[in-house]
């Protein structure tokens, strides 16, 4: 009886048209503005939610919109954009056939969501310790007394009402979130109503999961630039993106702008918009640079981009589910106390977002 053959993942298995390489100098020049276009664009998305948290001009219902489109958005990327092109990526036929044995696109975006929330469980038990030593003190008491403010009979809070302007004079009035907010931007953090001010646990939970959800779409942006810069299909391509990197930032920007900071580390919110809105222009003009050599139909580009895919799906549906719709909607007392209509405002947001996400994945 003959012993069964070795399983093998050899990178290259195809030496077809479909595997050889697509290097193509057309729009050259366009390709080069697409770097800077899709930096400002992106940016353009991303740092009003970061601006408008301290505005007293701009109306509550606007960054809620901003917010909650840009939850859709996210839950659409991660299945959508990242999970389908995962599954065609490690099923590419200039990859041996071991990789078609197994679903290993829905293993690792498994994995990926497991290790969110290992991450979460350790934040909201070391998180503690770490924030006091950082000297970010959140009153969890107060917490307690909001939470049951809450859920008192015949306590229905706007959750589109305009946050109170929290100076220092006036975070010792009553209607401030946080009245022993340390060195806190005190109240900044809080978006009026929508959510509760965080213990120091959650604040680190928080602190972790922004930084994942940022990371998983870092990761995804470099794939998309490196894919543009070399794509032969590129107008379209370029147009999709430009909406795709503009959606996807007041996602981001949101969650930047409610950040638990120090007055001190304020700057983070901006480095983060900023980190974002240059990694797809990064991953274009590597592409551009590279073009001569690089295959981006070669079987080590599909596994690398399937794999980073595929982490990064799971990265964004976790986000998108458990801190984005659960914490924020689902479990939040506010929004399921919130008038029907204020929540269905909510509700459309996210609907919007995912489906006019999900649209453009007809295109790219």
């Amino acid at each position: 009886m003959s012993a069964a053959a070795p399983l093998t993942f050899q990178l290259d298995a195809t030496d077809g048209d479909a595997c050889a390489a697509s290097v193509t100098d057309s729009h050259f020049p366009i390709r080069i503005a697409s770097i800077f276009v899709i930096f400002v664009t992106t940016l353009l998305g991303t740092l009003p939610p970061i601006v408008w948290r301290k505005s007293k001009t701009i109306p509550r219902a606007l960054f809620d919109f901003a917010k909650y489109f840009g939850t859709g958005v996210i839950i659409a990327t991660a299945f959508v954009h990242l999970l389908a092109p995962a599954v065609e990526e490690l099923g590419s036929p200039c990859l041996s056939p071991a990789w078609q044995e197994y679903d290993y696109p829905f293993a690792l975006a498994m994995a990926a969501v497991l290790a969110m929330f290992f991450a979460e469980v350790a934040a909201y038990r070391l998180g503690t310790a770490r924030l006091l030593r950082l000297g970010v003190r959140i009153s969890e008491e107060r917490n307690e007394e909001r939470s049951s403010d809450v859920e008192a009979p015949g306590n229905k809070p706007d959750p589109l009402a305009k946050p109170v302007d929290c100076d220092e004079a006036a975070c010792a009035e009553p209607d401030c979130i946080e009245p022993d907010c340390g060195d806190l931007e005190c109240c900044d953090e809080d978006d009026g109503s929508l959510s509760q001010p965080p213990s120091n646990a959650e604040a680190a939970a928080q602190l972790i999961a922004i930084g994942v959800l940022e990371f998983g779409i870092v990761l995804h942006s470099v794939i998309i630039g490196l894919t543009l810069a070399v794509s032969d299909e590129f107008i379209v391509l370029f147009i999709v993106i430009v909406f795709h990197q503009m959606f996807e930032g007041p996602g981001l920007g949101s969650r930047l702008a409610t950040l638990p900071l120090p007055k001190s580390a304020g700057w983070i919110r901006y480095a983060g918009a900023i980190l974002y809105a240059g990694c797809t222009p990064v991953g274009i003009a590597v592409g551009l640079g590279l073009r001569e050599g690089f295959n981006g139909n070669s079987g080590l580009f599909n596994a690398v981009a399937g794999i980073l895919d595929s982490l990064s799906a799971g990265i964004l549906i976790y986000t998108g589910l458990v801190e984005l719709l659960a914490h924020e909607v689902l479990f939040n007392p506010r929004m399921m106390g919130a008038e029907t209509r204020q929540l269905a405002y909510v509700l459309s947001c996210i609907a919007l977002g995912a489906g006019l996400m999900a649209l453009l994945a007809k295109w790219a």
